[in-house]
Parts: C-alpha cells; sequence; structure tokens
C-alpha cells in the first residue's frame, strides 16, 4: 500500500504506480517528451492519465548532462501556466514539480502541484526543505553524487548500494528535521554513477526497502541503457521495460517513465505473476 497526503488529500494506492513526464524544455534528452506549448502539455497529460498515470510530473528545467541552466524566472514562465491548464482541465490529476528551486516549488504548489521532486535533495537550494516542510507536500530525494553544479558526474564512492543507502540515512535525517512527513526515495539511476553502477543499484533495490520509503526509479530510455544496448534515447524503450520490470520486481512503489503505457503493462504483467 502506498499512501501520500498530498497537500491535504490522502490519496492510496495498491500496486506499483506510473508517473508520466512532461517536459516544458527545449532541450531535455528525448524529444517526445517536449512540450513545446501549453496546449501541447495539456494533450500529453490527457493521454498520460488515459493510459493510466497516477502522478504527472512536470519540469522546466533539464537535468540531462550538459543541460543549460535557467534560472528561476524562465523556470517559472515555463511551468507554471502549464500547471494551471493541465488542473484547469482535469482538477483530479495529481501533478508534481520537477526542480530544485525552493521557490518554484512554491509557485508550483500554489498553482495546484500536489509532490516536489528535487533531483538535488535539498543540497542545491538550501531553502528547499524548509519550504516543501512548510507546503505540506510529499518530497522526492534523489541521490546523486555530483556538486550542486554537476549532478553527474561519477563518484567513485556511488559503486554499491550501500553508499545510496548511507546517502539516504543522512538525506533523511535531514527532511525529518525540516518537519517533511512524507517522503519518497529515488536511487538516481544516471545521477553521479558510472554505467556499471547504475545497474547495480537496481539489481539491488530492495535494500533500500529497509528505509521504509516509497522507492521511485526513474530510468526511463537514459544513457546507460542505450549505450547497453547499443542506439538512442528514441530506440530505448525495450530496454525501459526490461530495467523497470527488475525494479518492480525488487521492490519500486513508483516508475518515472516517457511511455506510460508499457509502464502500466509491466506493472500489470509483473503483478500477475506475483501477486
Amino acid at each position: 500500500m502506498l499512501t501520500l497526503n498530498c497537500t491535504g488529500r490522502l490519496i492510496k494506492w495498491e500496486q506499483p504506480i506510473v508517473m508520466g513526464i512532461i517536459n516544458t524544455t527545449p532541450d531535455s534528452f528525448h524529444s517526445d517528451s517536449r512540450a513545446n506549448s501549453i496546449s501541447d502539455a495539456v494533450h500529453m497529460a490527457e493521454k498520460m492519465l488515459q493510459d493510466g498515470a497516477s502522478i504527472l510530473d512536470i519540469g522546466g528545467q533539464s537535468t540531462r548532462p550538459g543541460s543549460e541552466m535557467v534560472g528561476s524566472e524562465k523556470e517559472a514562465e515555463r511551468v507554471i501556466p502549464v500547471i494551471q491548464a493541465i488542473l484547469q482541465k482535469f482538477p483530479e490529476a495529481i501533478l508534481s514539480i520537477d526542480t530544485y528551486h525552493a521557490a518554484i516549488a512554491r509557485l508550483a504548489v500554489e498553482a495546484g502541484a500536489s509532490i516536489v521532486n528535487d533531483v538535488s535533495s535539498g543540497l542545491t537550494d538550501p531553502n528547499m526543505l524548509d519550504t516543501v516542510a512548510l507546503l505540506k507536500t510529499p518530497y522526492i530525494c534523489m541521490n546523486h553524487g555530483g556538486s550542486s553544479t554537476d549532478l553527474h558526474h561519477p563518484i567513485s564512492n556511488l559503486t554499491t548500494i550501500q553508499a545510496v543507502y548511507d546517502f539516504f540515512i543522512e538525506r533523511l535525517n535531514a527532511c525529518k528535521n525540516a518537519g517533511i512527513k512524507d517522503v519518497i526515495i529515488d536511487p538516481g539511476f544516471g545521477f553521479g554513477k558510472t554505467v556499471e553502477a547504475n545497474f547495480a543499484v537496481v539489481k539491488d533495490l530492495a535494500i533500500l526497502k529497509q528505509l521504509n520509503h516509497p522507492i521511485l526509479l526513474g530510468v526511463s530510455r537514459k544513457s546507460s541503457i542505450y549505450k547497453t544496448i547499443g542506439g538512442t534515447a528514441e530506440t530505448a524503450l525495450n530496454g525501459t521495460s526490461v530495467v523497470n520490470t527488475v525494479g518492480l520486481l525488487n521492490g519500486a512503489n513508483i516508475l518515472r517513465v516517457h511511455d506510460v503505457k508499457e509502464a502500466m503493462e509491466a506493472i500489470q504483467l509483473v503483478k500477475m505473476m506475483y501477486p
């Protein structure tokens, strides 16, 4: 049972769920995830909800390697109108804001977002944890090994699940001390790890269940997958489904994906074999 208090709405899911990715950026690594207009974003949201997404993750700052830092003002211009437009058409939708800026998190929640997804785990913006606590939203805390300006640089000590586990011990304590009630942990596939370490973390994901927090897995079409099998982000759907399936078998609660339908099928098939 996955239970989250989303700004006063107590939401319960009895099986793993899917989070659909909607990027309002021109440079996200998977072109099909880019919404070039508000109407594009609403159309993408509609399809993802129809395909079974439980949460939609809205981002206005690409976090791919080498992406341009656009600043809070531009990020707000990208995401706030999209959040408002999606909720106008789908008022019951649960939206998360993908940002590492506390000011954007606050504006997004004021616009109707219910979850804050921070790839920096509060280490980029010192105001983030206190802001999330005041907003009373669930918080997605992601493991990474880089600095605040380079979350992707491989760090030698992030080679085992133990290093990821230790990172979360410290960050979960920081979240608790700030007053955040619901924390989701994301092992950070593709952030601060070698290709081998990325797959090792998925293989050993069950160890993170000992932390007693929901686990989000975000492997969708990432370079560790397509470089391993040969290809591009555009050809990495099958590889993504394989890695998502391993993650589900090892305890993932939320799959963050570009392709909702296929992720829902993976959940359905795993549930059939492991009810």
